[in-house]
This record gives C-alpha cells, structure tokens and sequence, in this order.
C-alpha cells in the first residue's frame, strides 16, 4: 500500500464530491460505519455530500436509499443530475445512437470485436448487454438482447465497451484516438470503458448540481479513484486519490488517502472536520 501523500493545507470544504465504487463503496457494494459517521459529522459541520457516479440513475437510488440521502446526485458520468426527493431527472443528455454505432464501428475497424453494453436514459433505464459482455458488477442488474441492434431501441446516457484481449488502458486509447467528437471516451473502473455524449464528464454535472446547491468549487473536496474522477478533480478545489487509485488519477490529485476498504474517505474527512 502506497503511503498517503502529505496533506494540502487544512480547509473546511463546505461541498464533498465523492465517487461510488472503488472510493466510498466497499467491494460488497455497502457503505463502512465510519464511512457513514464521518459523512455525518461533515453534514453537522454544514457540509453537504453530493454523489458524483458513473453509475445511471436506476443503479443509484438504492444507495442514495441506503446512504439516506433525499438530495441530489450526479449519475451517468455527469450525464444526469438526478434529485432523489422527487425521483425526477432534472437534467440529462443523451448520447445520440447513431453516434454512439459509428463510434462503435471505428474502433472495431482497429481493434477487431469489442462487446458492448448501453445504459437506458432515464430514472427506469435499462442496463442491456449484447452477447459477449461481462458485467464488470455482478451485482448490477442488466438484460442480455441478442443482437447489437436491440441496444439502440431506446435513448441511452452512455455505452460501455470490453475488449478480449486489450487492457483496458489499452482500448480506451485506441477509442480516443479514432472516435474524435464521435464521444467523450472515459476509463470508469476495471472493465469499463465508456463512450458517453462529447464534452459531457463528471466535472459537467458536477459544476450544474454545485450551483444548484448554492456551493462553489472553491469549497467543494473530491474523492474518486479512476480516470473517470480526473474533470471532477480538476474542478474541485481539492481532490483525493485512494491509495489504489489508477495512475493517471493519482498524477493529477493533491492528496492520496487509504484504500476504499480500509475507510480513506472517512480518513480525510475526519481531519477536514475535527472541532
């Protein structure tokens, strides 16, 4: 385990931006008791804790449920901003499907046969996966069609890719280098390379949901572990990496903290808000 790099000067940030998997989810898909403390005593301080996911908005209400919180979230890589008082999308953009095919058909014509997923707009959208694909979340529901065509029935936020032989370090560089404004090409967790709406990332609905909150990115600490977090990081006044964080995260982050398994938000955010 890496050790933490030496804290940025004490702030007390007064919005916490935090990703799910790999950062405040542990790997069974449920919330630590510190975890859960230290987020309270950040709520008692006046902060306040906003969810920013690349899981779709039907993936996050049990957990929003489960972390009790009725405000907002940023799901879909940005893609939604999602209130979970009134169980409404109150913004969303789509990744246009015939885009999100011909993207789909560059990369295959560099890498050969990818297998491919596409998550459903909207609060009851759909996880469907073509054959060939592996959930990289076995927990995470998601219906199997039989063919390509069958996941472009609907509108979709976002498509994820696996490939069968590339890293996915690998794959999502050859994405980015042939689909152009196609898509926004992203790195979310193992097995998961996205393709999600051009210029849309975490930082995109993380900045709408802020301003709605009435908190500056000034004021606001960020917590994540993959590419995906690096927009957010770069929004944020401060942003922590966890100590299994992927490299290019870690490049780019003020603070590495503890793994998500051994509570490094907590860790953080009990220094942010020691009386």
């Amino acid at each position: 385990m890496a050790a933490p790099l030496p804290p940025a000067p004490l702030f007390r940030p007064s919005l916490i931006a935090t990703d799910l998997d790999g950062t405040l989810l542990r790997g069974d898909d449920t919330f630590s008791a510190r975890s859960l403390a230290a987020l309270a005593g950040a709520a008692r301080a006046g902060a306040r804790h906003l969810v920013v996911t690349g899981r779709p908005a039907p993936r996050v209400r049990p957990l929003l449920a489960a972390l009790g919180r009725t405000g907002l979230a940023v799901c879909a890589q940005g893609a939604q901003v999602y209130d979970a008082a009134t169980g409404t999308l109150l913004w969303s953009v789509q990744l246009d499907r015939e885009l999100a095919e011909t993207a789909l058909g560059k990369i295959e014509a560099e890498v050969g046969q990818v297998y491919a997923a596409a998550d459903q707009d909207g609060v009851d959208g759909l996880t469907l996966i073509e054959p060939g694909y592996r959930m990289p979340h076995p927990t995470l529901p998601a219906v199997r069609v039989e063919r390509r065509a069958e996941l472009w029935r609907a509108p979709i936020s976002k498509v994820l890719l696996r490939h069968p032989g590339l890293s996915d370090d690998e794959l999502a560089a050859t994405a980015r280098s042939v689909v152009g404004s196609l898509a926004t090409v992203t790195m979310s967790g193992p097995g998961t390379v996205e393709l999600q709406p051009c210029g849309i990332t975490k930082a995109t609905g993380l900045a709408l949901a802020a301003e709605r909150l009435g908190r500056a990115r000034r004021d606001t600490v960020a917590f994540g572990d993959m590419p995906n977090d690096i927009p957010m990081f770069q929004w944020a006044a401060h942003g922590v990496a966890m100590a299994d964080a992927h490299p290019e995260l870690k490049a780019v982050a003020d603070e590495v903290t503890l793994s998500n398994e051994e509570d490094g938000v907590a860790v953080v955010l009990e220094r942010l808000y020691a009386r």
